[in-house]
Formats: structure tokens, sequence, C-alpha cells
């Protein structure tokens, strides 16, 4: 298995220098590419890192072989193991395996990371992003927002664009049911059911929890100020207190895959779904990809750091048994 940290102890002056020589050739892209229009989509080559997780997979099939963003290819992975990125590779139509992920520097022009465990992502992004190399973070961003935090801040500092997020939060079936909630009035009450692991190994409550915690944010507003974790045996669930006094309790299923939204209101207890179907390529892709093309981030930072100081407090509240303050 190669070390996801090794190769970090490789960056030097020569990623440096790779890094701005790509910079300059996009810059002239629509010179020097023959047929290439101020219309036509720059072409985009995208590395990931990581191939563990099936969303490597994914991204191959929907860039490689449907061919949802026209210019934009995965062309570079790295695994934790190089039967996983064989596996990918096969899968994705990915044609270029790199035995260390700095191999990709002035090679691609934008990166997906996408780790099991949060723990390994921002060590991986880093020196991309101080390459100033746009990055796609997989969900969750990182395991601690002190390090969230400080992996921002540098983001800013080199001018590099970022984000991060749930594709169950970031999809046109959520944003449907925010507007839906706008117009429901007063809501005291919200369950929400989804499956969840507070012992998975990726993580404990980060790995799935983060698709239950997300999209309630965007739902509902990111001022979640305490939570507590309820469990008994395998069985678990949470409370999570908003500043306004609204209570969500989740529900971590065990039996079913699948996320419903339940709540309160003066007409009774009402499902919230989705109005819309999901477009094709999914928001979540078409939002990554303009922050690859121009830099747009479609999340603040701020709210990246708030979804993970929450499944952080809910992951302290497992251990304690208590509530738990959320904190940035």
């Amino acid at each position: 298995m190669n070390s996801r940290r090794k190769f970090l102890k490789q960056v030097g002056q020569g990623a440096a220098l790779s890094a701005l020589a790509l910079s300059s050739s996009s810059a002239l892209a629509s010179k020097l590419i023959p047929g290439l229009t101020d219309e036509t989509p720059k072409p985009l080559s995208i590395g990931i890192i990581g191939a563990e997780n099936s969303h490597s997979h994914i991204c191959g099939k929907m860039f490689n072989i449907e061919k949802r963003f026209p210019g934009a290819e995965i062309k570079y992975i790295w695994g934790e193991t190089e039967a996983f990125a064989r596996k990918a590779m096969e899968v994705g139509a990915i044609p270029n395996m790199v035995k260390n992920p700095l191999d990709m520097m002035g090679k691609i022009d934008a990166l997906i990371v996408d780790h099991r465990h949060p723990k390994f992502h921002l060590e991986a992004a880093t020196p991309f992003v101080k390459a100033g190399i746009p990055t796609f973070v997989d969900k969750p961003f990182c395991y601690r927002v002190s390090e969230g935090k400080e992996f921002l801040a540098m983001a800013r500092e080199h001018g590099t664009p970022v984000t991060s997020y749930s594709t169950i939060a970031h999809s046109d079936s959520t944003f449907d049911i925010a507007a839906q909630i706008k117009t429901l009035g007063e809501v005291n009450n919200v369950v929400r059911c989804g499956p969840a692991d507070i012992n998975s190994p990726y993580g404990g409550i980060f790995f799935y929890g983060v698709h239950l915690v997300q999209p309630l944010m965007y739902m509902f507003g990111d001022d979640i100020k305490t939570v507590k974790i309820n469990k008994i045996g395998k069985t678990a669930g949470a409370n999570l207190i908003y500043e306004n006094g609204m209570v969500a309790t989740l529900v971590f299923t065990n039996l079913h895959y699948g996320w419903e939204t339940y709540v309160d209101t003066k007409a009774g207890m009402l499902e919230l779904k989705s109005r819309v179907s999901e477009t094709k390529p999914e928001r979540c892709y078409r939002d990554m990809v303009e922050m690859f093309r121009t830099g747009k981030e479609p999340l603040s930072h701020n709210s990246i750091l708030k979804y993970v100081a929450v499944l952080e407090a809910m992951e302290k509240s497992v251990k304690s048994d208590k509530w738990e303050d959320v904190r940035i």
C-alpha cells in the first residue's frame, strides 16, 4: 500500500515551477488549441487522489465515458493500493495511474480528493492548493475544525478555490425542499432519518453522518448550537438544538438505505419531499466543474467549517454521553 503521507515530503521548487508552467499554458489555451473559441469549454484535465471509494468510479464514468462535461476528463488517479487504482481505471476509463500524487503536478488543472476517512483529506490536498490548483474535497471536508480553518486560510492566501459538500445536500432535491420550507410557517421540530454508524472505521459519525447533518443545514440554516448522541447498543440517534430553539432529531437507520425528513407543522406532521427530478449531470457535479473552470466557490468557507464542527461535537458526545457545544 502506498503511503498517504510519503508524497508530502517531496514538495519543493519543482512542483511550484510545474504549476507556474501549467497556469501559463492554460492562459494561452484559447490561442494554441485549434478550433477552440470563447464559447468552447477549455480542456480540463482532472486528477483524483483516492480510489478506495466508489466515487472515483462514478466520476470516471461521468467525465470519461458519458462525456457529461465536454472538454473535461479524469486523466490521472492515485490509489491507496494499486488494485484500487486499477479498478477505478477500468470502470471509469481513466488513462493514467501515478505512483505518487505529486506526479500529477503540472499535468492537471483541477483536483478531487476522495479518501474514505476525512483525516487524510487536507494533507493530500495541501501541495496542490499551494500550487493554485482548484480542489474539490469529498465529504467530509476534514476531521477537525482547527485543521480546516488553517487549511482554508492557506487556500485564501494562495487564491485557490476550494469546496466540499455532501452530494445529498448539494442537490436539486435539497434546494427544492429548502424552498418549500419557506412556505410552511412555524417549524419547531424536525426529524431526519438516514444511515449512520457511530462506530464506522472511516471516522465514526463523520462518514455518513454528513449526509444527515449538511442537508439539514441547507434546509434550516447553519446555526446549530449544541448536540447530543443517544445510543443503546447498536441503535443510535441524535438531538440537535438550533439557536432559535428548533429541535432536530436524527434517526440513524440501519435496516434500509435512504434519507427522509419530517417537520411538525400546525397542519400536522409532514414529510418533506422534493418536487423536482435530479438533472444530469447533478448539481453537485455541475457546481464542482464550474468552480474548476471559473474559480467560483459554491459554498462559503464558514458553512464548510460549520458542518464539520457539528460532526465533531457529535463525535465528542458519543464519548461523553453529554450535550456538546458546536464550536468553530
